[in-house]
């Protein structure tokens, strides 16, 4: 018999639900941190109070303040608002002396939108498994990310900005207290995410406040890495917030705070608008990224990390343009200057054929690609732990009749053909930025755009498998799967390439990016 859906958590009794087969228990909109607004708008996230008898679990809390962006994405949440610092867990625990392990994933959006009660994240799959899964809410955009003078003087710190990933930390220290109530052994915790959410949890590794807040890592997409949302140092972004105090109007930090939150979002429109990434403040993030990792200073946890095969598309480069050799290679002469030839040997366009391929990878790995590679490749040599990498490449299915005029869009999104100004991109050569999540997750049914397959469901059940099995040992290996070696104890640098006939295969694109690193170190 399933225990009845209360839990005694430090701050008080929440009730939640139970999945139809009474086999998961859920637990919805619970709070880890104060809420964030008046004067605790833009501070680090303070302790939650509280709260006498029982408290309803049964529905998301709001939403972070943001824009409608991404056209893939579909809350569940209960509105929006500053008061947005809410978690869900998803556990199969019987009993709170099981210790099973844990699983918490921030959600991605670009630090600009995303949701914890977004379906694709729904941990309900995950605890099938027999693990205790969370999504967790973190501030976004302006609310988020700003830095600025009198935010920096009044802090005890001397820093500011980096208050969504802080929240993000605040999150894990709630499991670190509180999981083992829900069947959770906090020894055994993963952090993962994909896109930003892969870039926190890049952040997560290298901020001293998180040290020891989690076991293992997976990133999906994303590292804290140029030129991925690079970082910036303080001075820069305290000039950068008050460019934003202006032109809100705004001549003090007072003024900025008393401001609605809705006309602060209204401002993040603007195409000026810098605020959606971390500031080198000295205190979440004392150095850069990227140094941190190679000097060796981030949490030596074991990392499954990888991107997907199109992550970005060609036109991103080309524009409108056919990817027609001569056109391919007058971009990359514009981009490489006299280093052009060797770009042009990495990413050869003899036809057109082989143009559209590599503007495609080019494109992918500008975005995003260069900056997970990086960050892979310094913890494998710095991290005193396993690394896993893996190269997604099954594409998606074809969207179903029921979808109209929906067609593809930026970044793996979904768009309406038939809006003015939509982004309609050419059918897609591999497996676009965002869509291993519902697979990996395992987590298709929910989602009603796509014709899912046999073939898919077969892919998601491999995908999950590996997942599941590093968030419950650090190794994604199982009998009954391909083997997965560890991309820093192999001199060939095995890559698992993730379709229907997943096989671990030699890294073939080193080259590239390490002529990439090249620019961007």
């Amino acid at each position: 018999m399933q225990p009845a859906p209360y839990v005694e958590t430090a701050n008080g009794i929440v009730e939640g639900v139970t999945s139809p087969d009474s086999e998961i228990r859920i637990f919805k909109g619970i709070p880890f941190a104060a809420p964030p607004v008046g004067d605790l708008r833009w501070k680090p996230p303070q302790p939650v109070a509280g709260w006498e008898g029982v408290r309803g679990a049964d529905r998301f809390g709001p939403c972070a303040m943001q824009r409608r962006l991404f056209g893939d994405m579909n809350f569940r949440s209960n509105g929006m608002s500053e008061d947005c610092l809410y978690l869900n867990v998803w556990t199969p625990a019987r009993s709170d002396h099981e210790r099973l392990p844990v699983l918490v994933y921030f959600y991605g959006g670009g630090n600009m939108a995303g949701d914890g009660s977004e379906p694709r994240y729904d941990g309900e799959s995950m605890a099938r498994r027999g693990i205790v899964a969370l999504t967790v809410n973190y501030r976004l955009n302006v609310f988020g990310f700003l830095a600025h003078p009198e935010l920096t003087a009044e802090s005890t710190h001397h820093a500011s900005g980096n208050y969504g990933y802080m929240d993000q930390t605040a999150a894990l220290r709630w499991v670190q207290r509180n999981i083992a109530a829900f069947g959770g052994d906090p020894d055994r915790v993963t952090i993962a995410g994909e896109s930003a959410g892969s870039i926190s949890v890049c952040a997560q590794m290298v901020s001293p406040l998180a040290k020891g807040l989690f076991a293992r890592a997976i990133g999906e997409s994303g590292a804290l890495i140029h030129p991925a949302l690079p970082p910036a140092p303080l001075v820069e972004a305290e000039q950068a917030g008050l460019r934003f105090a202006a032109s809100a109007g705004a001549t003090s930090l007072a003024e900025l705070r008393a401001m609605p939150a809705r006309q602060l979002l209204a401002l993040t429109a603007r195409p000026d608008f810098p605020f959606s990434t971390a500031t080198v403040d000295g205190y979440f993030l004392p150095r850069l990224p990227v140094e941190l990792l190679a000097a060796g200073e981030q949490a030596h946890v074991p990392l499954l990390a990888g991107w997907n095969s199109e992550e970005m598309n060609y036109r991103m480069l080309l524009g409108a343009d056919q990817p027609a050799p001569n056109k391919f290679a007058e971009v990359v002469r514009t981009l490489y200057g006299d280093r052009a030839d060797e770009a042009l040997r990495l990413y050869p366009a003899s036809d057109e054929q082989e143009a559209t391929q590599s503007a495609t990878d080019l494109a992918s790995d500008r975005f995003i690609a260069y900056s997970t590679w990086k960050w892979c490749d310094l913890h494998g040599e710095t991290g005193g732990a396993p690394v896993y990498r893996y190269l997604y490449a099954h594409p998606r299915p074809p969207m179903n009749p029921e979808m109209g005029d929906a067609v593809p869009g930026l970044a793996g999104g979904v768009v309406d053909a038939s809006d003015e100004g939509a982004v309609v991109l050419p059918p897609a050569r591999g497996a676009v930025h965002s869509a291993e999540i519902e697979y990996a997750m395992g987590n298709l049914a929910s989602n009603k755009v796509y014709a899912w397959t046999e073939e898919d469901y077969r892919v998601s059940g491999i995908v999950q498998a590996y997942f599941a099995n590093f968030i419950k040992r650090g190794d994604p290996n199982d009998p009954g799967l391909p083997a997965w070696p560890a991309a820093n104890r192999d001199r060939s640098i095995p890559v698992m390439h993730l379709d229907v006939d997943a096989h671990a295969e030699p890294d073939r694109h080193r080259a590239r990016y390490l002529f990439l690193d090249q620019f961007y170190s």
